[in-house]
């Protein structure tokens, strides 16, 4: 009787056990970019509403600058402008006022609008990430940027004593100062992803994948 040989892998079945494993692993990539790519998207929306955090503690807090006399308090806000979809700019509202007698308590000098000369810090979005659209909204009407005579910029500002937020927005037909009391920008991803900050009346602030209305 002849010896037993083990019988090994034909060339076909070599082939196809290649195929599966490159079908698996593309799979597996294509799945992990996709994941990181809204990771990133979710990471940016949440620093744009970390930062709105940053001013609205500033501007609640009442936080000094040296330009403006102690018994003043100074307004900090949030500037997007939709020339620049890749940036935004925190800003101390020290120009544009009074709104009030100065030298009052609780006096605020500023408008509640981003003037040249009030940048604090720039921030510029990575990854390809842009705002591609904000809107300013109250109960009767809602502007948007991205229309034939919408907004081209948005102000979100915070100050003491008032702990509701300040809603500014300059249109085609210029300075807007009507009481909006919610606003929302759409962070979006070069995928065309997109998640939304809205900013409340109250000052609340949060990310979800709401739209703006």
């Amino acid at each position: 009787m002849e010896p037993l040989h083990p019988r090994g892998f034909t060339l076909i079945e070599l082939l196809v056990v290649l195929a599966i494993i490159t079908i698996v692993m593309a799979i597996v990539f294509t799945g992990q970019s996709s994941f990181n790519k809204t990771l990133i998207l979710e990471n940016t929306a949440y620093d744009v509403a970390l930062t709105f955090r940053v001013a609205e503690t500033y501007g609640l807090n009442s936080r000094s600058v040296n330009t403006i006399p102690a018994m003043e308090s100074v307004g900090y806000g949030i500037h997007f402008s939709e020339s620049a979809p890749n940036s935004f700019i925190l800003f101390n509202d020290t120009t544009g006022g009074p709104l009030c007698s100065s030298g009052e308590p609780d006096c605020n000098p500023g408008d509640h609008l981003y003037e040249s000369g009030e940048m604090m810090q720039s921030y510029n979005l990575g990854n390809g990430m842009t705002i591609s659209g904000f809107c300013a909204i109250n109960s009767l009407t809602q502007s948007c940027s991205g229309v034939s005579g919408g907004l081209t910029s948005l102000d979100i500002s915070f100050a003491r004593p008032n702990p509701d937020t300040f809603i500014g927005a300059v249109s085609g037909a210029g300075s807007d100062t009507t009481s909006y009391n919610e606003a929302c920008l759409v962070v979006s991803s070069p995928q065309n992803e997109s998640r939304y900050v809205w900013v409340r009346p109250s000052g609340e602030i949060s990310v979800n994948q709401t739209p703006c209305r």
